[in-house]
């Protein structure tokens, strides 16, 4: 049996799409397994055990000349059943050229004709584990005879990883006998980024409760945004953040989350990342993205996030999602730190030392 997985979105999206390599490995142990993803996402799965191959989508891919050369290399691979979790028409072109007997994907009309099996995206979560794994795993339904009701993603990071990090930490002046937290201080756009003031509000709240010692999750073009979040704290906080120590590259950043009571913040590819290592996560979704589609394995005590729609649900009656999405920077002004003031002090208090 030799089978593709197509996901060729973000991290977050890639990281989750990942469950479907420990269940298929667990029925078929000696498959062949490959995923074909964007080159920038591979480090949330390095060292992934279950997965034998990754197959990089490039955007000159997007090239009709380069899609052809593409396309002719799939089908060498003569793959026995194709898992196009993407679902766009370039994914649905390559399911069909593969020449795979099994074609799955979820229910759209214009890449229906491309699969030979569908499913619908549009579920009522039956686990915690949320409806973003259990529609993946709908998808195994041709390929798999025990379908599990949940499998969590995970990240496989080195020993020496660990150990450099843990070294970085040290030579910094961060100590144990503190609570570390990572903070996630931007979204994934502007839109999706709870505002600024705001954010050094809940940091000042933090370090005043716990005398934690902070992280910032940014890379080196974000410098300026999160500068501006630190200097929004007051002195005090500011003495407790180690600006200047952040992962330089995805797995640096991993590496130095595992090592963290928790990481607060922006909801996104930081927050699956931290869950799949087994950090406790406390995430402010942005108003124009459905919590109940992305709080994955949320349990109101190691995995917690909050939603302006919890506190101010009138404000989405019957309003459309392009309505919200463009409206969200005017709701998330009105979604000040008070309203989960004492969510978020129930989910720093039991790791306070």
């Amino acid at each position: 049996m030799k089978i593709l997985v197509i996901q060729q979105k973000m991290i977050g999206d890639v990281l989750t799409s990942s469950i479907l390599f420990e269940a298929l490995r667990n029925e078929y142990p000696n498959a062949e397994l490959h995923y074909l993803v964007y080159a920038h996402t591979k480090p949330v799965l390095e060292h992934n055990p279950f997965i034998d191959k990754i197959l990089h989508f490039e955007e000159k891919t997007k090239k009709a000349i380069q899609f052809a050369t593409f396309l002719g290399e799939v089908k060498k691979e003569r793959y026995d059943a194709v898992i196009d979790v993407y679902a766009k028409l370039g994914s649905a072109i390559t399911s069909l050229y593969s020449g795979a007997t099994i074609r799955v994907s979820f229910n759209k009309w214009y890449t229906k004709p491309f699969h030979t099996r569908h499913f619908n995206r549009n579920i009522t979560a039956q686990t915690n584990a949320g409806p973003a794994v259990e529609k993946r795993l709908l998808l195994l339904n041709p390929v798999l005879k025990n379908i599990p009701k949940e499998i969590k993603p995970k990240i496989y990071l080195t020993a020496e990883e660990k150990l450099k990090a843990k070294q970085q930490l040290e030579n910094v002046g961060i100590v144990s006998s503190k609570p570390l937290y990572m903070i996630s201080v931007l979204g994934s756009s502007a839109v999706k980024t709870y505002p600024k003031a705001y954010l050094a509000e809940v940091l000042d709240f933090i370090v005043f409760k716990t005398n934690a010692q902070l992280l910032f999750n940014y890379i080196p073009s974000q410098k300026e945004d999160a500068s501006k979040i630190y200097q929004l704290c007051n002195p005090e906080t500011q003495k407790s953040i180690f600006l200047d120590l952040f992962g330089k590259d995805l797995r640096e950043f991993l590496a130095l989350t595992s090592h963290c009571d928790g990481l607060i913040g922006n909801e996104g590819g930081a927050v699956n990342m931290a869950k799949a290592l087994d950090v406790p996560t406390f995430s402010i979704f942005s108003p124009g993205v459905p919590k109940e589609n992305w709080s994955m394995y949320e349990n109101g005590t190691t995995n917690v996030s909050v939603h302006i729609k919890d506190y101010k649900p009138e404000l989405f009656l019957n309003q459309s999602n392009r309505y919200i999405q463009k409206k969200s920077k005017e709701l998330y002004s009105q979604f000040k730190p008070s309203y989960f003031e004492e969510k978020l002090l129930n989910f720093i208090n039991p790791r306070s030392k």
